[in-house]
């Protein structure tokens, strides 16, 4: 965390808001593509060995490439559903560390293609064949998986409408996904598992990186127990029980908002949903 506060001031300048609605509209250009002329898309795809052969383009290009979606009702529906969770990621960790999880994945799974096909090179001879094998395999649809897990483990009791009818809590809907996934990596050929785990190791970081096992410590514990017991005792009218140390904001402001206490900090510091992963810790 010292190490992406100090890339934070550093390169924050740079950061690109409203990052979602550029990958959005990147897959707009793709489906439209797709759709008027689909071999288009063969010079696109992230193929090693012709990168390596001048076409320089395809490790931005293979973005712009949609997951494979056949009805454009759904396709538009799943659009809107991860502008939305995107969004509202970028506003709980902040631009830049936002833009670090996106690009990170698209770094990682870029290095997987090239790791891929180098592997199947030597396995198999071939450069120019197994260079669009891989590149048929990428996609960014385990990118979007990510920022699907991300948002799920911020707010694993957000309740949302599947099918718009529905109501299903967003960690269930992650367990599911995450089951889905499972059982996709064990069927599928080794070259899709390379790809697969790649392009979720933004995520596989940043969930580790999420998991403080200060938590179990004695100190933390008995923290916890004295919160509970807090709670559990009657309050008078007007008086809150939870109140964000950042906007001082607490939960008569807004029924719907999460609090958590911040184990890095020292002392009984509670935040709400939005600063929770972007304030300043007490020392």
């Amino acid at each position: 965390m010292n190490f992406m506060n100090k890339l934070e001031r550093k390169f924050s300048r740079y950061a690109v808001s409203n990052l979602t609605m550029y990958l959005i509209f990147g897959y707009v250009i793709g489906y439209v593509l797709s759709r008027l002329s689909p071999e288009m898309l063969n010079y696109l795809t992230l193929d090693p060995y012709q990168v390596l052969h001048g076409q320089i383009w395809r490790l931005v290009t293979w973005v712009l490439i949609p997951p494979s979606m056949q009805s454009i009702l759904f396709y538009v529906i799943m659009m809107l559903f991860y502008y939305q969770l995107g969004t509202n990621l970028e506003r709980t960790w902040g631009v830049f560390r936002y833009n670090v999880y996106i690009f990170g994945g698209i770094l990682y799974t870029i290095i997987g293609a090239v790791a891929t096909w180098l592997i199947m090179t030597a396995m198999y001879g071939n450069p120019g064949i197994t260079g669009a094998i891989v590149g048929t395999q990428i996609s960014t649809y385990y990118i979007c998986m990510s920022i699907f897990l991300a948002f799920a483990v911020c707010y694993p009791n957000m309740q949302i409408l599947l099918y718009f009818i529905i109501p299903i809590k967003m960690k269930w809907m992650a367990y599911v996904y995450a089951l889905l996934m499972l059982i996709d990596l064990v069927q599928s050929s080794w070259p899709r598992r390379v790809v697969m785990i790649m392009s979720l190791l933004n995520f596989v970081i940043f969930f580790l990186s999420t998991r403080d096992l200060y938590r179990f410590s004695p100190k933390e514990v008995h923290r916890r127990q004295v919160y509970r017991q807090a709670v559990k005792r009657p309050q008078s009218a007007g008086i809150t029980k939870h109140k964000c140390a950042v906007c001082g904001r607490t939960e008569l402001d807004d029924p719907a908002l999460e609090f958590r206490f911040c184990s890095k900090c020292a002392g009984n510091y509670e935040y709400c949903q939005e600063h929770l992963f972007t304030h300043q810790h007490v020392q």
